[in-house]
């Protein structure tokens, strides 16, 4: 048997009915939400029962709205009517088995996402904060109400019941080509210059999986390369009202390699950047997660050609920065050290699970 979702109002009227959590973004369309509602109207009165599935940035716990403030930005919402009855989806293989087990008196539903909401992203918070963790999440409630979305009704929690959803994408079938970067810097008081390479083979890699970067350094100047540092960084592109970026890093190595003038090197490093390593960065994006189970870092937003300008919540992107620290020689040694810096763009996220067909037609952020 399917597992089922279900949550139950407090007043007992209200069963709430989903097959599944994680709805795949397959870039051309969104699984489609197919739930059921059980409904015991003793206690209804002349209330109707709505459901709605809504997107939202989420930025404050729960206690916020003790003392009025709103910590929830709605980017999307839909509601339908199904008691009275005035919304009658066509049925699907979901809704036969959730009908089946909710038994009499249940009602159907069925929600289309749109294809340029963002998916679900929560941003870890710091060792000290409390309540729920901002970002975007997707939220399927029903409720008894008079009206709709009527402001000034008051809704009471024991009339609603909620089940958080999830937006998810998955990495395409397809692997593109790994991208390289390259450059060649002169310095004060050297004739010839530093070169450095770095390439990966491919441009995408899944959540834990090694990255290798193939480094080449030519020394042709009289300056000598005392170390390199890798970094990767997330930056975190926050779209509600306003535009607000921020980068973090997610994984730093400095190796001691030194490449003296006229000199080269050439090899493989391996790095992989993780959560687990990074568990005390607040703000540091993640994938959406429901309750407290595991997840990772968020996985890289890919998005419909087209659509870039539109798609408000939370944005996700990564690079890899190479950089190597370079020291004068003689008196003016110290003055004169510089860094020579290459950056590659990567992909992060979860390969497809067998049987989900994906349609690729995607440019990453």
């Amino acid at each position: 048997m399917a597992k089922v979702f279900k949550k139950t109002s407090g007043n007992g009227g209200l069963t709430l009915y989903l097959g599944k959590r994680d709805y795949v973004d397959h870039m051309s369309s969104v699984d489609k939400v197919d739930g059921v509602v059980k409904l015991d109207p003793a206690d209804f009165g002349d209330r109707k029962v709505f459901v709605q599935l809504a997107c939202a940035f989420r930025y404050g716990s729960d206690d916020l709205d003790v003392i009025g403030l709103c910590f929830r930005k709605d980017i999307w919402i839909q509601h339908v009517q199904i008691y009275p009855e005035n919304h009658k989806p066509e049925l699907s293989a979901m809704h036969d088995t959730l009908l089946k087990k909710a038994g009499d008196n249940a009602h159907a539903f069925s929600f289309e996402i749109p294809n340029n909401l963002p998916c679900s992203v929560s941003l870890q918070p710091g060792p000290d904060d409390q309540g729920k963790a901002c970002g975007v999440d997707f939220e399927v409630k029903t409720y008894l109400a008079k009206e709709k979305s009527n402001p000034d009704e008051k809704i009471e929690k024991k009339d609603t019941a909620r089940l958080i959803i999830r937006k998810i994408q998955f990495a395409p079938s397809e692997v593109g080509a790994g991208p390289k970067a390259d450059i060649c810097k002169s310095f004060m008081m050297s004739d010839k210059p530093v070169h450095l390479e770095a390439a990966m083979e491919k441009d995408l890699y899944f959540h834990g999986e090694a990255i290798p970067i193939k480094i080449k350094i030519n020394n042709e100047s009289n300056k000598t390369v005392k170390k390199f540092k890798v970094t990767v960084d997330q930056t975190t592109d926050i779209v509600l009202y306003s535009a607000d970026k921020y980068t973090k890093a997610v994984f730093t190595q400095e190796f001691g390699e030194t490449v003296d003038p006229s000199g080269t090197y050439e090899n493989t490093l391996t790095i992989t950047p993780l959560l687990a390593d990074n568990k005390e960065k607040r703000g540091l994006a993640l994938d959406g997660r429901l309750k407290d189970e595991d997840t990772n870092l968020a996985s890289t937003t890919m998005l419909r050609q087209g659509v870039e300008k539109d798609v408000l919540g939370i944005l996700v992107s990564y690079k890899i920065k190479i950089n190597l620290m370079v020291a004068g020689g003689g008196l003016l040694g110290g003055l004169t050290a510089s860094d020579v810096t290459v950056e590659l763009p990567l992909m992060l996220m979860h390969p497809k699970p067998a049987g989900i067909l994906f349609i690729n037609t995607h440019t990453n952020v």
